[in-house]
Order: C-alpha cells, then structure tokens, then sequence
C-alpha cells in the first residue's frame, strides 16, 4: 500500500508534551488516511525517558517509528533526517509540543492539491476560521523576527519559524538533501532554496496556541540568531 502522508516530529527531551500530542494524531490520521500513512519520530539524542515511551508506544502502532540520534545534533537535523527518510507522497513536518493541532494538515494538504510545492502554516496571516492564541509578547517578537527576515532575505513568507510545514515528495527531499542547517535557522534555509529554485510556495493561515516549556530564549540567543541570518544572506548571493 502506499504512503499517502509521513509526518516527521523531532524531538528532543519531550516526554512531558509529545505523548498527548501523539494520542491526537493516532486518534486522526486513520480517519482520514486509512492505513496509508506513517508517523516518523526523530529523538534527538533526548535523556527523559523519551526513548522508552516511543519503543511502547511503537508496539501497538504498526505506522509508528523512532529514528534515533545518539545525541542531540538540533531541530533543523532531526528534520533532516526524518525528511530524508519518509516514504510518503507528502511530507508533513510538526512541532513535538502540539501547538498546531493536526487536524491543521488538510489545510495545507489543500494548497499542495492545487498546485503549490510547499505549504507553509502561518501564525500571522488571519482567515475567519482560524483561531490562533499566541502571548502579545510572543507575537511582537515573532513578528519583528519575521520582518527582519523579509528585509534581509527576501523571502516570500510572513512567518518563516512556524513549526508546521508541508511539501510534496519531490520538493521536499530536493530541499533537504541541499539543506544544512541543524538549528533554529533550518526553516529559513528551506524557504530560502525553495524560492531560489522555483519552488511553488503557499502560505495558509493554520489554528495555534501557546504551549508551555518553548526552549528557545530570545532574549540569550538574539545575537547568535542574527549572525545566522547574516550568514545565510551572504550564502543567498551565491546560490
């Protein structure tokens, strides 16, 4: 049978948040795919348990699989390596907490279906059916990231950093294999080389809420964040 949807979710120390999010997908995905999908979990070297939980849970989920880092080597290369080895027609990237509910998906599956490459779910744009629950603080800062992005970029997206990202098969193993991004910074170089090579791009306004327990420090990391973005400009001229 083939794989319609693989659904790649790295994780890194998530024993807390990922299996109630995972209870929601195994509740959804047999609805509306059948048995013609898989979930592909990439534990990033995590030390809470994790590793125990998934090899339970694998037991009783036949479309359930762990793919193991031995230690953690970032966001951007557990999804590296859970794009590279999916085996669905489209792939679907989410993040561990479960701030997009998966029922999200055929939001972006709809704009794969005619004819975008790559859907990118967007905390910015509004749409009347859609409820996204984000902290003020959080959202001017989001959306200061985003408009540095764009000036230094140019990339054709408002909300780069939002952890729900469809492509169709092709597109998403060519961006990956050229990708080399192992942080926070992975999703820029993404849209980055799908924009330079023609990539059909849509952004669709998807449902998110904060959750609880986010790693990343803006207010530490700002510094390093945009000498990343820097380097990736300087690496945009030569593509």
């Amino acid at each position: 049978m083939p794989t319609l949807l693989s659904l790649i979710i790295p994780a890194y120390n998530e024993a807390a948040r990922l299996p109630r999010y995972l209870a929601a997908i195994q509740a959804y995905l047999p609805r509306t795919f059948g048995e013609a999908y898989e979930v592909v979990v990439v534990d990033d070297g995590s030390r809470d348990g994790l590793p125990e939980i998934l090899a339970d849970l694998e037991h009783g989920w036949p479309c359930l699989r762990t793919l193991r880092h031995a230690a953690n080597q970032g966001k951007g290369a557990a999804v590296r390596t859970g794009m590279l080895s999916a085996r669905g027609d489209l792939l679907l990237f989410a993040d561990a907490d479960g701030a997009t509910p998966i029922e999200e998906e055929r939001r972006l599956r709809a704009a794969i279906e005619i004819g975008a490459d790559v859907a990118v779910g967007s905390r910015i744009l509004r749409s009347s059916d859609v409820v996204c629950r984000r902290s003020p603080s959080r959202a001017i800062v989001g959306r200061v990231f985003a408009g540095a992005v764009r000036l230094l970029l140019r990339i054709p997206v408002r909300d780069t950093q939002c952890g729900f990202k469809m492509f169709r098969r092709d597109a998403g193993r060519a961006l990956f294999e050229l990708s080399s991004e192992s942080g926070y910074l992975f999703d820029i170089e993404i849209l980055m080389l799908a924009a330079r090579r023609g990539f059909r791009i849509a952004e669709v306004p998807i449902g998110w809420s904060d959750q609880p327990g986010s790693r990343l420090d803006m207010k530490h990391e700002s510094w390093r964040i945009l000498r990343g973005l820097w380097q990736l400009r300087r690496r945009q001229i030569t593509l």
